[in-house]
C-alpha cells in the first residue's frame, strides 16, 4: 500500500519545478520508497484522496513544514572497537531525531579503520540491523594504502579522508605531501573525493603565547592550534586540486583567513569544496568558560570576528555545505569526570556531539543573518548529497528519488536537555540553549521513522547501506583489457572477492 504524506506547506528542492513552498501531498511507492507523485495542491489532495479512498496509508502534517531529508557528510561512528564512544544504534537514531535521513561515517576512529576493503567489510558487517537511517562510508588515506584505493571505490566508498598532522589515534597515522600527490594522481578520474584534514604542525608555539600555559583555559588551547595550521595546510590542498583533476575538498573548516587561499584555487580551476561546521557558526573563543572540555574540537573554535567572516562565506557560497562533524568520546576522555586532569584543555579528547541538532543550530543562525529556507536545504541536503555522490536519489522529493522527508516547525523553539539527546554521550556545549526550529517526524524512503512525541517514537532500524560511490568508473577501468595501471590495479578476480554482501 503506497504512503500518502500532507503538509499545507510543502518543500521539494525540485530540480524542474518552482523553488516554492506550498500546500499539497507526495505519494510514496510501498515497493521501493521512491516518490511516484507530486499533489501540487490542496485541491489535487482532496481529490486524490477521494478517487483511491482504501488503497494509501495517509499521515497529515498540518502546518509543518515538509521537506528533504537531511544529509550529514562528517560524522564518526566508532563501531567496532571504540563502540564505548558512539555505536551506529545511537548514532542514526539521533540522526533520525534530528530530521537527517542520510549520513556519512568517517574512517575514524573505529578499529579498524576504513582503510581496506577487508576493514569496510568489518564495519559493514558491524552496521547491520542497528542502523535507523541510510549510512554511506568514507574510505581513509594512510600512508601505506595507496595499493586499497582503488579497491575500496570499487567496494563502494565515494572517497577518501587524510589527516595532514597527526589524527590523535595511532591506527590512523598522517600523510606526507609526496602520499598525498601519489594518492591525487591514483585518484585522477575516478569521481571519488579526496577530503583533507587541513592542519599542519607547527614548529612553535606563537611569541605571544605565555608561559606557562594554564591548561583550563581555553585560549591556552587555542594558542597551540593558530590560524597558520589550517593556512599553510589549505595551500598544500590548494596546489594539490590545482596540480590534479580530482575532486578535493576541505573538511571542517575553521579559520577565514584561509578563504583567499581556497577563492584563488578555485578561480584557477581546481575542484575544490569546503565544508563548515555547525560550532563555528554557533560559537565563539570568547565565550567558552574555564575547564568546559566539551568545547574541545580540532581545528579549534576561534573567535567572534572569525565566525562572522565564516559566515559572510556561507552568505557568499565560498562555503559549499554545513556539516556536524559528530566526534564523541566518552566524558573520562573529554576530561569531564572528577579527578585531578578535570577540564584540561590540552589533555582531554578533541571532539563535539552535535548530530542530532543541526537542523536547529543552522536555523537560529540562518534567523540572524538572513539566509532563507531554499538556502538551508541547499546547505544541508543539496550539497552533501552531490559531495558524496548521493545526489542521483537523495536531496529532492521530484518523482524517482528516495522518499525521504524532514518534518518540522521552523517556528518553534527548543531547549537542549540531556533527555532528548539520542546519541551516547550527552556532553554537548549547546545543553540549555534555546534554538529555533523543532524536528517533528522523520520519513525513510515512505517509512516514518521517528515522531516527536512526549516519549519520542522510533519505528525499527529500516537503514541501508549504500555502497553505490563512484565504483563504476573503476569497475569499468580496471576490467578493461587495455588498461594498465601502475599503482593499485586489480584483477577481476580481486573485484569480485572485494564485493560487500548487503
Amino acid at each position: 500500500m503506497d504512503t500518502v504524506y500532507t503538509s499545507k506547506r510543502i518543500f521539494l528542492n525540485s530540480a524542474s519545478l518552482p523553488a516554492e513552498v506550498f500546500p499539497g501531498g507526495i505519494v510514496v511507492s510501498a515497493h521501493d520508497g521512491k516518490v511516484t507523485r507530486i499533489l501540487p495542491s490542496w485541491a489535487t489532495v482532496e481529490r486524490y484522496l477521494k478517487d483511491n479512498e482504501g488503497e494509501y496509508e495517509h499521515f497529515d502534517f498540518g502546518n509543518l513544514m515538509l521537506m528533504p531529508g537531511l544529509i550529514d557528510t562528517h560524522v564518526h561512528i566508532n563501531e567496532p572497537g571504540r563502540t564505548e564512544w558512539e555505536g551506529f544504534h545511537t548514532a542514526t537514531k539521533a540522526a533520525a531525531a534530528g530530521g537527517f535521513t542520510t549520513i556519512c561515517d568517517m574512517p575514524l576512529n573505529s578499529i579498524p579503520p576504513t582503510t581496506s576493503v577487508a576493514n569496510l567489510r568489518t564495519k559493514v558487517n558491524a552496521a547491520r540491523g542497528k542502523i535507523f537511517v541510510d549510512v554511506a562510508f568514507w574510505g581513509g588515506l594512510v600512508p601505506d594504502n595507496l595499493p586499497e584505493l582503488r579497491r575500496l571505490i570499487a567496494a563502494g566508498v565515494f572517497g577518501f579522508k587524510c589527516f595532514l598532522c597527526p589524527s590523535g589515534v595511532e591506527e590512523f597515522p598522517h600523510v606526507t605531501e609526496e602520499q598525498v600527490m601519489a594518492a591525487a594522481r591514483l585518484l585522477e578520474g575516478t569521481g571519488a573525493v579526496l577530503a583533507f584534514h587541513a592542519e599542519v604542525e607547527c614548529q612553535r608555539l606563537p611569541s605571544d603565547c605565555p608561559r606557562p600555559l594554564d591548561p583550563h583555559k581555553y585560549r591556552s588551547f587555542l594558542q597551540t592550534r593558530p590560524d597558520t595550521m589550517e593556512q599553510q595546510a589549505i595551500e598544500l590542498v590548494a596546489k594539490v586540486a590545482q596540480q590534479h583533476d580530482v575532486r578535493a575538498h576541505i573538511v571542517h573548516l575553521s579559520t577565514a583567513r584561509a578563504l583567499p587561499t581556497i577563492r584563488a584555487a578555485r578561480a584557477l580551476g581546481a575542484r575544490l569544496t569546503v565544508e563548515t561546521c555547525h560550532h563555528y557558526l554557533s560559537l565563539a573563543a570568547e565565550d567558552v568558560p574555564d575547564a568546559r572540555t566539551e568545547y574541545k574540537c580540532c581545528p579549534p573554535i576561534r573567535g567572534r570576528t572569525n565566525r562572522e567572516q565564516l559566515w559572510r562565506a556561507v552568505q557568499a557560497r565560498d562555503i559549499d555545505l554545513i556539516v556536524s562533524d559528530h566526534s564523541p568520546s566518552t566524558p573520562q576522555l573529554k576530561l569531564l569526570t572528577d579527578g585531578k586532569r578535570r577540564g584540561n584543555f590540552l589533555e582531554a579528547w578533541g571532539g563535539i556531539s552535535s548530530l542530532q541538532l543541526g537542523l536547529p543550530l543552522f536555523w537560529t543562525g540562518c534567523r540572524r543573518y538572513g539566509l532563507s529556507l531554499q538556502e538551508t536545504v541547499r546547505l544541508l541536503c543539496t550539497e552533501p548529497a552531490r559531495l558524496s555522490g548521493l545526489d542521483h536519489r537523495k536531496s529532492r522529493l521530484d518523482v524517482g528519488y528516495d522518499g525521504d522527508m524532514c518534518v518540522w516547525d521552523p517556528e518553534g523553539t527548543v531547549t537542549v536537555t540531556e533527555d532528548m539527546l539520542e546519541f551516547q554521550h550527552k556532553a554537548t556545549p549547546y545543553l540549555n540553549r534555546t534554538l529555533q526550529g523543532v524536528v517533528h517526524a522523520t520519513v525513510l524512503r515512505g517509512s516514518l521513522i521517528y515522531q516527536r512525541t512526549d516519549v519520542p517514537a522510533f519505528g525499527p532500524p529500516l537503514g541501508s547501506i549504500l555502497l553505490d560511490g563512484p565504483k563504476a568508473v573503476v569497475q569499468r577501468e580496471e576490467l578493461s583489457k587495455s588498461s594498465t595501471l601502475a599503482a593499485g590495479s586489480i584483477s577481476v578476480e580481486e573485484l569480485e572477492d572485494d564485493d560487500i554482501d548487503l
